[in-house]
């Protein structure tokens, strides 16, 4: 994974800390909030289109931001309200200086009626750190901006959006965009707050990067930038031949071999010199009648299952995809995590099978693993309480894997804390089989060398990033298909 500030993202305790760094540095509270409230009133201009501003200021900070943005558009000649939640007199700090220097009326939030007005509102109520429900007042503000789909800026998150969870509190304003700064937060990218912020603008109030580097940031959205530097697959030498780019094996088990032609085909695509499906003997004929390029080799014991994965060219294995919830797969899963120098990939029944005894997956992890559940399986073998992004972490830690936490907003974490959040996948996704390619992109990725959080990322992007290439009526053959021109177009842009 390389370094890039622009994919970094902050939760509200270290937003917080470094605006106290750099307050100390020089730069006051009072000048970050005009450096707020400046960008907002900048980006608002090009949006009003003849309308009149209506700024909703609540108690705090986010209303101070409000009360700079109202200012501004005032002094540029832009017709603006502005309505407070609270008594804008009782403001405490920078927000109340602010408050002075718009040094015009401000109606009740409470008694405003917007329904057919034509109006671009500004929502300034509450921002990411908000963690309690949403009163009643600002819940009907909230549904009557829904109701009739007037266009919403909101500033930092949408009021009732927790900005490190992406959760819901009671309800939340609807925005057309939302306008952040420095760094986004995860609330900006988690469902269900994602679905509440449209289009996320980051802009910069003076905190540098150096700041932010301070505090080491963990968290990334998941892009390109975030891997494709070290990504080999994408850059190809004259010198490769068919072993140097990996030899992937994925085990097909007994009654669907469907799912493990998926992942082999997955593989291939995204670019393994080799694929091998193991499988049982019944299934030999059926497996072999697929791509020809798949090698199909039959495994009637376990005993010589384990003696095809030890030729030691073979260093990617996908179990799980079809392999049964059999005491064979949790048999097969323990012998292959005792494998050497081999890197492995846990899907769908893999990790199912350990639901009643889930440490004893978690002990047998020692080489790189990578887990892929959706979220019941996740629950199965995590039942832990919080937020996703905190629990996956958690699990990441405890499991000693990488995971691909799979959803409209996948999360991918590792042992050491780094994780990144997609945020390109589109619904199309939810058809069967998707994930069985999911996992065979992985295998792909890990059987060509590429470091395991990078092949995590790099999967789940390019997964994504076909299905929205393919559009509607997406099955999951598909997604091998559509992967090259996603590839090319990478390649391209370097």
């Amino acid at each position: 994974m390389m370094k890039n500030h622009y994919l970094e993202i902050l939760n509200n305790s270290q937003i917080q800390a470094i605006e106290e760094i750099s307050i100390k540095q020089g730069i006051s509270g009072f000048q970050l909030m005009e450096n707020a409230g400046k960008a907002v009133a900048q980006e608002v201009i090009t949006l009003l289109e003849g309308r009149t501003a209506l700024v909703l200021c609540g108690p705090g900070n986010n209303g101070g931001d409000g009360y700079v943005t109202a200012r501004i558009l005032k002094n540029n000649g832009i017709p603006v309200r502005v309505a407070s939640l609270r008594d804008p007199n009782t403001l405490t700090n920078d927000a109340a200086k602010h408050f002075a220097l718009w040094g015009g009326h401000a109606e009740h939030a409470g008694n405003i009626s917007i329904q057919k007005e034509n109006l671009l509102i500004i929502d300034a109520l509450f921002g990411s750190g908000l963690t309690r429900p949403l009163t009643n007042e600002v819940l009907k503000i909230s549904q009557t901006i829904a109701q009739n789909n007037l266009d919403c800026i909101a500033i930092d998150i949408p009021s009732g959006v927790n900005g490190d969870t992406g959760n819901i509190l009671g309800g939340a304003i609807k925005a057309s965009k939302t306008i952040t700064f420095s760094r986004p937060k995860p609330g900006h990218f988690l469902y269900p707050g994602r679905s509440f912020c449209g289009k996320v603008l980051v802009k910069d109030i003076g905190i540098s990067d150096k700041n932010i580097d301070k505090i080491a940031p963990q968290l990334f959205i998941n892009k390109p930038k975030l891997w494709q530097k070290n990504a080999k697959f994408l850059h190809r030498h004259w010198t490769d031949h068919k072993y140097t780019r990996g030899h992937a094996t994925v085990i097909s088990g007994k009654k669907m071999p469907g799912a493990a032609r998926l992942a082999a085909q997955a593989a291939r695509r995204i670019g393994a010199g080799l694929v091998t499906i193991t499988c049982p003997p019944d299934n030999f004929a059926t497996l072999s009648a697929g791509e020809p390029g798949t090698l199909i080799k039959s495994a009637p014991t376990q005993k010589q299952l384990m003696k095809i994965l030890n030729d030691r060219r073979q260093n990617a294995i996908l179990v799980g995809p079809g392999t049964g919830l059999t005491k064979k797969t949790n048999a097969i899963v323990l012998q292959v995590l005792a494998m050497q120098n081999k890197t492995i990939v846990l899907d769908a029944d893999a990790l199912s099978i350990f639901e009643k005894n889930p440490n004893t997956l978690f002990s047998a992890i020692k080489m790189p693993c990578i887990l892929t559940p959706h979220e019941a399986e996740f629950k199965r073998l995590f039942p832990m309480q919080g937020d996703r992004l905190s629990a996956v972490r958690k699990a990441a830690k405890l499991s000693g894997a990488i995971i691909i936490l799979k959803g409209p907003d996948t999360i991918i974490a590792s042992p050491s804390g780094d994780a990144a959040i997609n945020s390109n996948a589109p619904p199309t996704l939810a058809t069967a089989g998707t994930g069985d390619v999911l996992a065979g992109f992985v295998l792909g990725l890990l059987a060509q060398n590429t470091t395991p959080f990078d092949a995590a990322c790099a999967a789940v992007w390019l997964h994504s990033e076909a299905a929205n290439k393919f559009g509607n009526g997406l099955i999951a053959e598909d997604l091998p298909k559509m992967l090259p021109s996603v590839i090319t177009s990478l390649v391209d842009s370097n």
